[in-house]
């Protein structure tokens, strides 16, 4: 939803330089709600004790949060600084029906799943369920995406199909970075934060004015950690973290009426590769299964583990006159990984997967935004030209041994270029004071142009990563394009029977496009007119996929209740999910001697389905000292149709990965006037409690991999003086130790040692922050 210019009044910043929101105020342990995306603090509330009214302008006009019929949740900077989160996987905790991973054997690769649409697997050519933002800029790749938290304002997280107003268009949701605006006096602070596994993360934040209406501001962030467990193989950590990053922007105020910024950032991933845990004995070695779900024996270290990604970005506004804005956002952005995935975690060559990941884009979007007394819109352009390159190896050693193929290796690359341009309009008209309708649409063009190539080698890993293997045979050599178009419409009606009560109904559609499996091998494609031949066009419909679409109704009651000391948000919705891109790989058998010698990436359309569920948010003002604050979201999904790879419907059976039935966060915080050293301050004491039931890995169960119902246990305390100087806080995550599961391979047949390895979410920490803000 920020899709227009954001202002907050510098006077309403609170003292540690953080524009607020209503649950900051409160002390609210999440600081989580269904608040539209740009919110502002009233100054005034109607009654002692309330919650304070949170006045918003995500449809270019200033609005409670009350009038806006939208499914959102919002947590500001100063809110995760004051829970000591981390990154942007702390906000799934926080947020329901949200499943929000680091990607298995990456460190920094986003999986996210929004009311069970999204995407496990970072391969190219897979357009992404759940959309990411940062600063109105639409990552087309999760890699590089798990953002760390700093300079941040606040990140928001829309639940449902998006596109009418901004940016990319997203089936399942988006999730918003919102960086902070500079201020017009100099501005520092620094954090340090340290604790188990010998963290210490340094953050250091600065901005001043240069010239009249000109200002310069940057941060520089280090994070690092000794790891979790160990490779005992190769004797260095497990989920450690060496990540550096930085900002810096420049915004200028050219006349009263057109401003500038631009803006970059860069982050660099050094931390050692990240190997899963073996859940089952090494059916050809006999290896056992380690004690600590953090350890692993994983040989492979090639290529050297490297993830480094960059952008930039060009943001103008223009305001015509009081009712037209003009907004320009023009970025480009580039990261690159490479990274070895032993899928094994044996010190043997089984089954590993040396792998580089490649990816830039160029962005462009103007806007127009509409805004009069009772009429108000956007009407938008976007562009993206995008490419997205992976190459792999899938090494085979003793399976190649076994059938003469010494270093027996499937080399896949994928090279996926993406050209998409859409046209997308919003509009709210206020039919009374009481009731509002809006309507948009979206129509998009997506073009896919996909390069395959698969080629077997011997003699281990290939030259792309230094290797020495010799080229055998070349089994998939694709060369293909399509383009996918579609018309998205969304509407919405809104009514106020008093002024407490808002009641709001929703329809939207959404578009995710098809393209074409990177890891196919067209020699397996099927000869479907039976005459003998696999034909050119066969290997077209085999590697082919088809866009998948939602129909989403959703209806909603927001409520100020017991003199606005309650603010509660409810949304019931159903979604049709038509033809669900299902990725995966499969071994196979070339020569039909029992032994898959290779596998093969099969992308189908195979499902069909049904998404019902229901989301509760609330916020209570106990008492001047108390307030509590809760999450809860219940999801049904299940498919009634799925279409296996032998043409049988096997919908009993699927289930939708990384999508829990329940979702739930409970916080309470208690506060305090404390003077410490004679310096006036409160002391806050925040708990949490994150609930989430079980969970599959993948779309039909494995109980090995998948994971049962657990609880997250957070308690945070925090002094904070009066005058924003000074924030000390201790915060222990994870305080029962709870083990589970995030991410999983399943390659029981492929190798020889019956490869399932899992990962696991952080262990039970204890931190120390101390942040301090120059005056």
């Amino acid at each position: 939803m920020n899709a227009w210019k954001y202002w907050i009044s510098r006077s309403r910043r609170n003292p540690l330089g953080a524009a607020p929101t209503a649950l900051c105020a409160l002390g609210a342990a999440s600081c989580v709600a269904l608040w539209p995306a740009e919110v502002v603090m009233a100054q005034d509330s109607s009654s002692a004790g309330a919650v304070e009214e949170v006045t918003v302008t995500a449809r270019r006009r200033e609005e409670t949060v009350q009038d806006v019929p939208i499914a959102l949740s919002v947590v500001s900077g100063e809110a995760l600084a004051r829970l000591g989160e981390a990154d942007i996987i702390s906000i799934a905790k926080q947020s329901p029906n949200v499943t929000l991973e680091v990607s298995r054997g990456t460190n920094t690769t986003l999986t996210a799943f929004i009311r069970g649409v999204g995407q496990q697997d970072p391969v190219a050519g897979f357009e992404a369920g759940v959309g990411l933002y940062v600063d109105d800029v639409y990552f087309n790749r999760p890699h590089a995406a798990v953002l760390d938290l700093y300079d941040v304002e606040r990140v928001e997280v829309l639940r449902g199909p998006q596109g009418t107003l901004y940016g990319r268009n997203t089936i399942g949701g988006a999730i918003k970075y919102v960086t902070r605006r500079l201020d017009d006096t100099p501005q520092m602070n620094m954090r340090l934060t340290g604790g188990s596994f010998k963290q210490i993360d340094a953050v250091m934040t600065g901005s001043t004015p240069i010239a009249e209406g000109f200002r310069i501001g940057g941060s520089i962030a280090r994070f690092s950690r000794d790891g979790f467990g160990t490779n005992l193989n190769l004797g260095i950590d497990q989920y450690d973290k060496n990540i550096l990053g930085g900002r810096v922007s420049l915004e200028w105020d050219v006349t009263d009426n057109f401003f500038l910024r631009l803006a970059g950032d860069y982050t660099e991933d050094r931390s050692n590769p990240k190997s899963g845990h073996r859940l089952v004995v090494g059916a050809a070695s006999g290896a056992e299964i380690l004690d600590n779900v953090f350890d692993t024996r994983a040989g492979l270290n090639v290529p050297e583990q490297e993830v480094e990604a960059y952008g930039i970005a060009l943001t103008a506004e223009y305001v015509i006159n009081n009712a037209l804005t003009l907004k320009n956002i023009l970025a480009y952005r580039d990261d690159e990984t490479f990274s070895p995935i032993d899928f094994d975690a044996l010190p043997q060559d089984d089954l590993d997967v040396p792998v580089t990941y490649q990816n830039d884009q160029l962005s462009e979007e103007l806007q127009l935004l509409i805004s009069t007394e009772r009429f108000n819109g956007v009407i938008g352009f976007y562009y993206l030209d995008a490419n997205a390159f992976n190459e792999f190896d899938v090494v085979l050693g003793p399976t190649g041994d076994l059938i003469g193929l010494p270093g027996l290796n499937a080399n896949t690359l994928g090279d996926v270029d993406t050209s998409t341009w859409s046209l997308f309009a919003d509009f709210t008209y206020d039919v009374s004071d009481t009731v509002a309708l809006s309507v948009g649409g979206r129509y998009t063009s997506d073009e896919r142009s996909s390069r395959v190539l698969r080629r077997t080698f011997i003699g281990g890993i290939s030259p792309t990563f230094g290797g020495t293997a010799t080229e055998i045979a070349v089994t998939s050599d694709f060369d293909g394009s399509e383009t996918f178009t579609d018309f998205s419409p969304r509407a919405s009606l809104s009514w106020r029977p008093i002024e407490t009560q808002h009641l709001y109904v929703s329809y939207s559609e959404g578009f995710k496009g098809g393209s074409f499996d990177p890891r196919g091998q067209t020699t397996a494609a099927p000869d479907l007119d039976g005459d003998g031949v696999v034909s050119d066009a066969e290997v077209f419909e085999f590697l082919r996929f088809l866009p998948e679409t939602v129909t989403s109704y959703e209806a909603g009651l927001k409520s100020n209740l017991f003199g606005d000391r309650l603010v509660t948000s409810l949304a019931v919705f159903h979604a049709d999910y038509s033809d669900v891109q299902i990725p995966g790989s499969i071994g196979l058998d070339t020569d039909n001697d029992g032994i898959q010698d290779t596998f093969t990436g099969v992308t189908t359309n195979a499902a069909s389905a049904d998404l019902f569920g229901v989301e509760f948010e609330g916020l209570l003002r106990a008492s001047d000292n108390v307030s509590f604050n809760w999450a809860v979201g219940w999801l049904d999904a299940q498919y009634n149709e799925f279409i296996d790879a032998t043409g049988v419907d096997v919908s009993d059976e699927a289930v939708f990965q990384n999508t829990p039935e329940w979702t739930a966060n409970v916080g309470a915080t208690l506060e305090w006037p404390l003077s410490v050293f004679g310096t006036r301050g409160t002391f806050y004491t925040i708990a949490q409690a994150a609930f989430r039931s079980e969970a599959s890995q993948f779309e039909f169960r494995n109980e090995l991999l998948d994971q049962e119902g657990f609880t997250l246990l957070d308690l945070s305390l925090v002094w904070e003086d009066d005058e924003g100087r000074w924030r000390l806080g201790v915060h222990g995550k994870n305080l029962s130790d709870e083990e589970y599961i995030v991410a999983g391979y399943n390659f029981p047949d492929l190798g020889l040692e019956n490869n399932v390895t899992a990962f696991y979410g952080n262990p039970r920490q204890i931190l120390g922050t101390v942040q301090y803000n120059f005056r």
